[in-house]
């Protein structure tokens, strides 16, 4: 059953969100059409570049993508501080960069409104314009609605080109944030079009790789000829323009995802080497499961990842008695309430 978007996204229970977006029919318009032999796979580059576009507009930081054949995955970290801590001179010029403004908010800036009713309706919609910068079904839109029309002109059709609304998970925690980081970084890999994640075009572990080995710092590498920003993550020495990172560290990171992609492979199915990341150990997640979820058919979870006891709290916050997951939840990260 669809529901309200107001039930998949709240930002007093977490900022992160993993979103999924797939074309109508599943079809590969994305990548090469195996019925027709038409290849799409250029249109990859189109959701990186306004991405990059979106990073310069939005409050949302991208922790996570991978571009496939057929659909995309992005985890965001929703910033509402950052977008209410801006002047309203950067807010107008933010939306202009997607929008026109309505004569009204011209003459505001140019102090030509004579009344206080006048300055005070431009003001509301300033307000409207701030709420909307952090809005993920607003970010969504602009990125969806101009990759759509891209693709129709350069078809020459009309009609939808994706299947219907985007799919959203709040990623509740830690633990929930990891998994779901990881999942979407290993896409490439779990369908076979990869067999490490530094060879993974079009994701985010594929740029934070070349930006280590290239030196030019994982928060904006260059992926494909596209400057795409990178929410950073956790260091020793955090600099003050970054309150809040990602809370793990990218070499920690880098270490579990290649862990991951050996353990996942098709040929070595069942198979669990004995040296565990750091990670896994210090988050007490338990290896069997969470090998299991990275593969094809291993996500359990609905609208939500993270432990047990923050389900149950996101439950009780939307008037339900459960949200679906509570049994991988379990499994995954333990069923302790702490």
């Amino acid at each position: 059953m669809t529901r309200a978007r107001k039930e998949l996204v709240s930002l007093a229970d977490t900022p992160y969100y993993h979103c999924i977006c797939r074309c109508v029919r599943r079809a590969f318009l994305w990548g090469t059409d195996h019925l027709t032999g038409r290849d799409y796979s250029h249109r990859k580059q189109w959701v990186i570049a306004r991405l990059g576009e979106l990073a310069g507009v939005f409050a949302i930081e991208v922790c996570a993508y991978a571009v496939m054949s057929n659909h995309y995955h992005l985890v965001v970290r929703i910033d509402e501080a950052k977008a209410q801590a801006w002047t309203e001179s950067e807010v107008l010029e933010r939306w202009a960069a997607l929008f026109h403004l309505p004569l009204l908010i011209e003459a505001y800036r140019k102090g030509q409104l004579g009344t206080e009713t006048e300055r005070e309706a431009a003001r509301d919609y300033i307000a409207k314009y701030r709420r909307r910068l952090y809005d993920l079904s607003w970010y969504m839109q602009c990125l969806n609605e101009h990759l759509a029309r891209q693709a129709n002109a350069e078809d020459g059709c009309k009609g939808r080109f994706w299947e219907g609304r985007f799919k959203s998970q709040a990623l509740l925690d830690e633990a929930g944030l990891l998994t779901c980081m990881a999942y979407v970084d290993l896409n490439p890999i779990r369908a076979g079009m990869a067999d490490t994640p530094e060879a993974s075009e079009f994701t985010s572990i594929y740029q934070r790789i070349g930006a280590v080995q290239d030196g030019s710092g994982a928060q904006h590498a260059k992926t494909n000829s596209a400057d795409l920003p990178l929410a950073p993550f956790k260091t020793e020495e955090q600099t003050p323009t970054v309150k809040e990172p990602i809370p793990f560290s990218l070499a920690d990171y880098l270490e579990l995802v290649d862990w991951t992609g050996r353990a996942i492979r098709d040929d070595k199915r069942g198979h669990i080497p004995n040296d565990l990341p750091p990670m896994l150990r210090r988050l007490a997640i338990a290896s069997e499961y969470w090998v299991r979820h990275m593969r094809r058919e291993g996500s359990t979870f609905n609208i939500a990842v993270g432990r047990l006891h923050k389900l149950n709290v996101l439950a009780n916050s939307l008037g339900r008695r459960w949200v679906c997951g509570r049994v991988a939840s379990a499994r995954l990260f333990g069923a302790s309430s702490g």
